[in-house]
């Protein structure tokens, strides 16, 4: 599992002083980003360099409790499934000190081509790092 903290920024509360709802894919973006950071040139490496990407082709989240801004919000990955060319990513987004979560956010990916456009087997560096977070429960 990789965890990140941080705190929530004011550009990230709508009107009510709540965490945008679309912001919740940022956060889990931000995780993956360090979920990727043993890779040679880290995540930026992979799409910019190596043209390998790994867009969302579905994204769930379930929001259980408001994130307000000053907050700080525990963000929690883990791989939940695996396979040769695609994948499912679990996030859940905490208060640190917390045990209920914010929200939880699932996320499928397929591991792609950038210059063609189309899925490819996942390079063997990339299984390693999802490997070493692969949830044993089948959860984030």
């Amino acid at each position: 599992m990789v965890v990140l903290e941080r705190a929530v920024k004011f550009d990230e509360v709508d009107a009510a002083g709540l965490v945008f709802f679309g912001r919740y894919a940022s956060y889990a973006h931000e995780a993956i980003e360090r979920l990727f950071a043993p890779l040679e040139g880290g995540f930026a490496g992979l799409v910019t360099e190596r043209r390998i990407g790994i867009p969302p082709v579905r994204l769930e989240v379930d929001y259980a409790r408001p994130l307000r801004f000053g907050d700080i919000v525990r963000i929690e990955a883990a791989v939940e499934r695996l396979g040769e060319r695609s994948g499912v990513f679990g996030f859940r987004l905490r208060r640190p000190g917390e045990e209920a979560p914010a929200a939880t956010v699932r996320l499928t990916f397929v591991v792609t081509d950038l210059d063609a456009m189309v899925s490819c087997d996942m390079p063997h560096d990339v299984r390693t790092v999802l490997l070493e977070h692969l949830a044993s429960d089948g959860s984030a």
